[in-house]
């Protein structure tokens, strides 16, 4: 992974000198708190519900162990004992003083981590797959060019006062995992008929209130455009992009009312200048950032201790069925860790939780660790001999439930409980869904299913992609829950329809039971998921579960 030199140490002990001052001075009370909030916006800090909350940036959500044994540290020293792990794979920690946050920001400086751009109109966290440098079905590890783009990006002086928040992702993998087509912009590593690497070019992404899916803006770009490339997107929608209304400031907007082929020419235009300033030092930058993505010096050890633990012990085995991934060194797994305990709040780990997960890095994990943006922790590189080992340690810390990819494994904005923009509650409704499945026992019946919920309609839980989505919304002062059938957040990306009228917060997860139900009564096979069911038989069936009052009214 990469790792912070001269120059990165001293731009970030800088940026948090200043900060530091900037809050004695609002303390003081010689900044009113309009005056101070573009400045702390621009180090991650907001004025949610309740208090302050800071939120740190996992550059492609990867971490060492040091990073998470800081970040444990911030959790128990300056807040509530946990911290919160986002769909943009960083964290938010929803609880501290103010006085403070110069301290934790000092904290993460310490280890190469900082909270810059994680909010404001300006070019966010850059996101990865977060299986990335191990995935058996990618093309190359795509983590080198979020780095390329996140050192480009930071303090970008062109950049920082957009129209509005601009998110980026990359990926390279034949499974996109990074849900890229919901994106402001997409990086996607491809290979043309000659073989040649290059990116495929996707603008506007996006979801909230106006979802939509990028488009591809550039079938294959040379890799030595790309960053002269994506400095003309951002110059095109920075001129273009409407600031009259923020509700449509997002380049998707940009793109919906102009066209992909406009936006396309208009890029063209600016890129041979921007190729030309450059000079070619992005593409030396890149080959030196690569160099910090070598692969681990893997173990050359026997996969026995596997093979027997898979095969006598039945809890192992469904842990591995469930939660490992295939890795590209055969003798290697993959190793998601879930923190969506049945009951749990999806996304939130403790500070004695991020200091396991720490440990297991160091001791099993090649000391990496990956947070994915559907809010779980990964270990990329676990030889497969360690996994009996490693499995005990999750158990003996309530951290082993085999749920990856299934009902429980639900997506959840913090919703009402926090944040200041919600209108409605996410974090109870996940608890319960996951609460009510155990009950039934069903869940690895079910197979396949995920579901995604937002507090509101700007979909940080990106329930527009979910096979099932709930968006909360107030209803003249109530909460009311709307639904919607089909999203996926795959190659093959589709928003979701919306099923018909919402449900109150009592009635959310009876539906829930009743939809999911139906399904299990509707499937061809075992093997046909969810999606596969409803995209074969329309939504027809399914709005008749949730509606049976309606079906019996026009019988």
């Amino acid at each position: 992974m990469y790792k912070y030199n001269e120059f990165d140490t001293a731009f970030l002990a800088e940026r948090n000198r200043q900060f530091r001052a900037q809050v004695e001075r609002r303390i003081s009370g010689a900044l009113t708190e309009d005056e101070f909030r573009p400045l702390r916006l621009m180090n991650g800090l907001y004025l949610q519900l309740h208090a302050y909350m800071l939120r740190v940036a996992i550059p492609y959500g990867t971490l060492n162990s040091a990073q998470m044994d800081t970040l444990a540290l911030l959790a128990e020293k300056w807040d509530k004992g946990y911290g919160h792990f986002t769909t943009r794979q960083n964290i938010q920690y929803n609880w501290p003083k103010l006085t403070d946050v110069p301290d934790m920001l000092d904290a993460l400086g310490e280890v190469g981590l900082h909270a810059i751009q994680t909010s404001g109109n300006t070019i966010r966290n850059v996101t990865a797959d977060h299986f990335a440098g191990a995935a058996a079905d990618e093309i190359e590890d795509p983590r080198p060019i979020a780095e390329l783009l996140r050192q480009w990006s930071t303090d970008h002086p062109e950049f920082q006062f957009l129209g509005r928040k601009f998110k980026i992702a990359v990926g390279a993998a034949e499974h996109d995992r990074a849900v890229l087509k919901a994106h402001d912009l997409a990086v996607r590593v491809v290979k043309n008929d000659a073989g040649e690497t290059g990116y495929q070019i996707l603008v506007g992404g996006g979801l909230g209130r106006t979802p939509m899916i990028g488009k591809v803006l550039n079938e294959f770009l040379p890799r030595e455009d790309l960053l002269p490339y994506v400095e003309s997107v951002l110059q095109v929608y920075n001129v273009l992009g409407r600031r009259d209304n923020k509700y449509k400031a997002r380049i998707k907007i940009t793109v919906h009312e102009n066209g992909i082929d406009t936006i396309r020419e208009m890029v063209e235009a600016r890129f041979p200048a921007n190729k030309a300033a450059y000079q070619g030092y992005d593409v030396k930058l890149f080959e030196d950032i690569k160099a910090h993505f070598a692969a681990p010096d893997y173990l050359n050890a026997s996969v026995a201790p596997f093979e027997a633990a898979y095969t006598n012990d039945p809890v192992f085995r469904s842990w591995v069925d469930t939660n490992i991934a295939t890795h590209k060194n055969p003798d290697y797994a993959i190793v998601t860790i879930s923190i969506k305990k049945h009951g749990d709040t999806p996304g939130d780990a403790t500070a004695e939780q991020m200091r396991v997960m720490a440990a297991l890095a160091r001791e099993f994990g090649h000391d990496e660790l990956r947070i994915s943006h559907e809010q779980n922790v990964i270990l990329p590189h676990v030889h497969k001999s360690l996994l009996p080992a490693v499995h005990a340690r999750l158990k003996e810390h309530g951290l082993a439930t085999a749920n990856i990819g299934l009902i429980s494994d639900i997506i959840a904005c913090p919703g009402m409980d926090y944040c200041a923009l919600a209108t409605a509650r996410s974090i109870p409704v996940a608890e319960q869904i996951a609460t009510r499945f155990d009950e039934l026992k069903l869940e690895h019946d079910i197979g396949h299913l995920q579901i995604k919920i937002s507090g509101c309609i700007n979909a940080c839980g990106h329930h527009h992609v979910g096979h099932i989505g709930i968006l909360g919304l107030d209803r003249a002062g109530v909460e009311n829950y709307q639904i919607t059938l089909g999203g996926d957040a795959t190659w093959d990306a589709h928003i979701g329809e919306r099923a018909g009228p919402g449900f109150a917060y009592d009635e959310i997860v009876p539906a829930i039971e009743r939809l999911v139900l139906a399904y299990l009564d509707l499937r061809e096979s075992d093997e046909e998921t969810f999606l596969a069911a409803y995209r074969r038989l329309g939504a027809a069936p399914f709005k008749a579960a949730l509606y049976p009052e309606a079906r019996a009214n026009a019988a």
